[in-house]
C-alpha cells in the first residue's frame, strides 16, 4: 500500500498589533487556517528588544499587519533585526504609509501621475517659493499619526495665507502641491493587484475637499477602466498585497493620484478577501484563490452603507454563460477608450497575481529617511551597515564599494563648483538652479528624481542632465 503523503507544513503566522492602534485584520479573517495564528503586540517607547524576542520565541514565519507613520523607522530596524521573518505588507510597500512626502517619492521613482508638488525642508527656500509662485496652492501636513480624513490638507489663495497657515500649523517639511481643480475623485481598493472596490466621492455644492468625513458624497457606479489600469500599475509599482489609491479625476480629464497606501479603511468583508488571497499565497495551493468579480461594488454598493459594515464571508462563483448568480457580468456593457467591453470580458483583463518576495531593500532608511537624515555630513557605509550581507562583528576593514545607501550633502559652494563644471552651465545658471533648492534637495534629485531639476529649471534641458549625471558619478567616485 503506497504511503499517504505528508502534507508540507505550513509557515507559522502572526498578528501584529500595536497599543493604541485600530486592528485592520483579525484571527477571523483568516478562517479555516488550519494552525494557531500567533498574537505579537509592540508597547512603543523602548519595546524594540523585547518584541524581538517574543517574535523569536514563538517561531513566526510571517507577521502580518500595517505599522503607523510614528512606528515606521523602529520597524525598519525590527525587520533588519528579524531576517528570516516575512512581513506583511513588506517595509518597503509600506514606505507610503509614513508620510506624503514619501507618497510623492514613490510616485517620482515610477513615473506615476500626481499634481505638480514641491518640499522644502529650508524655511528660507520655501519662503522664496511662496513669494514667488501662482495662487492657489494646497499645502498639506506630510508626517505624523493623524495624516487622513483631509483635515491637514489646507487650500490657501494668497502668499499671506501661505505664510498665516504655516506660522500657525508648523508643517515641516512644507509641503505644497498645484491646485488641480477636481470633478471628484475615487478611491480604489485591491487585492493581488486586482481592483476589488472603488467608489466616488463627490465634494459638497461649493466646496473643493471630497472627504465624506467633510461632507462628500459617494458612489459605486461607472468607474472607468482607464483609472483602474493606473490603480492596478500603481499596485504593481509597490508590490503590494493589499493597496488603496485615491485618484483625481480633474476638470482637463486626467487621472492623478493623491495617495495610495496600505493603511486604509475597508469594510470587513474586505479584510475577510484579504485574508483569503494570503492564505492562497502562503499554502501553496492549500487554500484556493478567491475570485472577486471586477465591479461586484456595484452590486454591493447598492446596499445600505450600515449592511455593508456588518457584511462577512462575502464568495462569489467564477463566471460562466449559464451561471445565474454571474447573469449581470453577461449582459452589462461598459464604453472603454477600446470599445464597448461585457463586464465579464473586462474582469479577465485584471487577474489576481501573487506579489514578488524579495530580499533587497527599495527604500531603505540610510537613504530615504530623509527627515532624520536632513542635514547629516557625507559618509560611506560600511559592509557591516548592510543587512544583507554577513560580516564578522567589530569587522570595519571592508568598506562597500557602493554609496547609494549614504547620506550625501555638501556645501553651497561645492554644488556650485559641480553644476559650473557642465560646459554650458556658468555662475549664473548655477544660482538658478540653486534658487530652485537647497543643497540637501538638489543632491537628492541627482539620486532619486533627476527629471525633477529639468522641471524647476525651464532652461535645463536633457543634454545638461546628461552631462551632470555623468560628472556627479565621477565625483562619487573619488568619495
Amino acid at each position: 500500500m503506497a504511503k499517504k503523503q505528508k502534507k508540507e507544513k505550513l509557515p507559522k503566522i502572526g498578528m501584529l498589533y500595536l497599543d493604541y492602534v485600530l486592528r485592520f485584520f483579525d484571527k477571523s479573517n483568516f478562517r479555516g487556517w488550519p494552525d494557531k495564528i500567533e498574537t505579537v503586540t509592540y508597547h512603543w517607547k523602548n519595546d524594540k528588544d523585547r518584541f524581538v524576542r517574543e517574535v523569536k520565541r514563538k517561531k513566526i514565519d510571517i507577521l502580518i499587519g500595517n505599522i503607523p507613520a510614528t512606528a515606521y523607522e523602529t520597524f525598519r530596524e525590527i525587520a533588519r533585526a528579524l531576517p528570516n521573518v516575512q512581513f506583511i505588507p513588506s517595509l518597503d510597500t509600506q514606505f507610503s504609509n509614513k508620510s506624503k512626502e514619501n507618497v510623492t517619492r514613490f510616485a517620482w521613482k515610477y513615473d506615476i501621475p500626481i499634481p505638480k508638488t514641491y518640499i522644502y525642508y529650508d524655511k528660507n527656500k520655501a519662503d522664496k517659493f511662496i513669494g514667488d509662485t501662482k495662487y492657489p496652492k494646497i499645502i498639506k501636513k506630510s508626517y505624523g499619526p493623524s495624516n487622513y480624513g483631509g483635515y491637514f490638507v489646507h487650500k490657501v489663495d494668497s502668499k499671506q495665507e501661505a505664510r498665516n497657515l504655516l506660522a500657525q500649523k508648523k508643517y515641516h517639511p512644507a509641503y505644497f502641491q498645484d491646485f488641480v481643480p477636481m470633478e471628484a475623485d475615487v478611491r480604489v481598493m485591491l487585492i493581488g493587484h486586482k481592483p476589488v472596490c472603488a467608489f466616488w466621492r463627490r465634494a459638497p455644492e461649493g466646496e473643493w475637499l471630497t472627504n465624506t468625513s467633510q461632507g462628500g458624497s459617494m458612489d459605486y457606479m461607472n468607474v472607468p477602466k482607464e483609472l483602474l489600469d493606473l490603480a492596478v500599475s500603481v499596485s504593481k509599482s509597490a508590490n503590494a498585497e493589499y493597496w488603496a489609491c485615491d485618484v483625481a479625476v480633474g476638470e482637463d480629464g486626467k487621472f492623478r493620484i493623491l495617495e495610495c497606501a496600505t493603511a486604509f479603511a475597508a469594510f470587513p468583508y474586505i479584510r475577510d478577501w484579504i485574508g483569503q488571497y494570503l492564505m492562497w499565497k502562503f499554502s501553496k495551493g492549500r487554500f484556493p484563490k478567491p475570485n472577486i468579480p471586477l465591479f461586484n461594488w456595484e452590486e454591493l454598493g447598492k446596499m445600505d452603507p450600515s449592511v455593508l459594515r456588518t457584511l462577512r464571508y462575502i464568495t462569489f462563483g467564477k463566471y460562466t454563460p449559464s451561471y445565474d448568480g454571474a447573469y449581470f457580468l453577461d449582459k452589462k456593457v461598459r464604453e472603454t477608450e477600446e470599445g464597448d467591453m461585457y463586464l465579464h470580458e473586462l474582469d479577465s483583463l485584471y487577474p489576481m497575481l501573487l506579489t514578488e518576495d524579495r530580499t533587497k531593500e527599495e527604500w531603505p532608511s540610510e537613504k530615504w529617511n530623509f527627515q532624520d537624515n536632513y542635514g547629516k555630513t557625507i559618509r560611506k557605509v560600511h559592509a557591516k551597515s548592510n543587512p544583507h550581507t554577513p560580516v564578522i562583528e567589530g569587522d570595519e576593514s571592508e568598506e562597500s564599494e557602493e554609496i547609494t545607501e549614504s547620506t550625501i550633502i555638501l556645501t553651497e559652494k561645492k554644488i556650485h563648483k559641480l553644476l559650473m563644471s557642465v560646459n554650458g552651465i556658468g555662475k549664473k545658471k548655477a544660482e538658478q538652479i540653486m534658487d530652485k533648492f537647497d543643497t540637501t534637495e538638489f543632491v537628492h534629485a541627482l539620486e532619486t528624481a533627476p527629471h525633477k531639476i529639468m522641471e524647476e529649471v525651464s532652461w535645463f534641458k536633457k543634454k545638461f542632465l546628461t552631462k551632470l549625471m555623468k560628472e556627479w558619478e565621477e565625483f562619487k567616485a573619488k568619495l
